[in-house]
């Protein structure tokens, strides 16, 4: 089995607890060596400063390649491109470009009067600061999509506007990513596209936050659980699972994988290892 390059996704904390945690989970995957790193940004934007400070922390302290979140939601374009252009200046270069949720208590996302409509105008303007774009892909119809086939023209589109490769919603069958790979090339669309991984912490969690997203649950998966459940077995599940998830997709051509951390290293770091990934020890380490 091939050994593919990893990413990590990291989210900014919101308490003092939660930055322990952030730093634990940096500390422990860095040696890793992931080709890039990326760091959310919060429904309405609501981690922005949290989101700017943790890139830069990252990068400064870690040397890390990272890649910030960044969306249309709440901000005029000045605003927005002015954030762009605080990472550019700590030298993060590469973008993770959304159109963002809409803000807590509301149903759909409304654009800013003075802000960017859609993840297009974003992905334009910021190809035009000269950013590396990466951007989401659905392998499962977004929720505001009307089936898969609008979710690829769309990130044919978002290509076209100057997108360079794309992340993954999570899923939990190879087979449908492999089949969203395929609709992909057949559209033309020329650009790495990275399957996004959860290694799942807490299946009762992971099925709500499938639910929002749309992400099909599998009713065997659902089985599954319930009797690893029952037999306190539901770490070695998951560890089994998610292993088996990432080698069927590295055995079907898949070179990357990004990992959704939710700020906790210890499966991730587990599942890595499974595939042959082993901390890698620098210089100054042992000088």
């Amino acid at each position: 089995m091939t050994t593919p390059r990893i990413s990590f996704e990291f989210f900014p904390p919101q308490s003092l607890d939660a930055s322990f945690r952030l730093w634990d989970t940096v500390r422990e995957l860095a040696p890793l060596d992931p080709s890039f790193v990326s760091v959310t940004y919060g429904a309405g934007g609501t981690t922005r400063d949290l989101t700017h400070e943790a890139v830069g922390t990252i990068h400064r302290n870690y040397g890390l390649n990272v890649a910030a979140h960044l969306t249309c939601v709440e901000a005029s374009r000045e605003e927005t491109l002015e954030i762009a252009r605080g990472y550019a200046k700590q030298g993060v270069r590469e973008i993770v470009a959304l159109r963002g949720d809409a803000p807590k208590g509301a149903e759909r996302f409304t654009p800013h009067p003075e802000g960017f409509a859609n993840s297009l105008e974003l992905i334009e303007a910021l190809a035009g600061e000269g950013f590396d774009i990466r951007v989401g892909a659905y392998p499962e119809p977004h929720p505001d999509a009307a089936d898969t086939a609008a979710d690829v023209a769309w990130l044919k589109r978002k290509v076209d506007a100057g997108a360079t490769s794309a992340i993954t919603q999570f899923f939990f069958e190879p087979d449908t990513f492999f089949r969203f790979r395929d609709a992909c090339e057949k559209a033309g669309i020329d650009v790495p596209i990275i399957p996004g991984i959860l290694p799942i912490e807490n299946w009762d969690g992971v099925k709500r936050f499938a639910r929002r997203c749309g992400t099909q649950v599998p009713a065997w998966l659902d089985d599954a659980y319930a009797k690893a459940k029952r037999d306190d077995r539901e770490d070695l599940l998951s560890t089994a699972l998610c292993t088996e998830l990432c080698s069927e997709l590295i055995d079907g051509g898949v070179e990357d994988l990004h990992f959704y951390t939710l700020n906790k290293p210890a499966l991730t770091r587990v599942v890595a290892h499974a595939l042959g990934i082993t901390p890698q020890i620098q210089l100054r380490d042992v000088a």
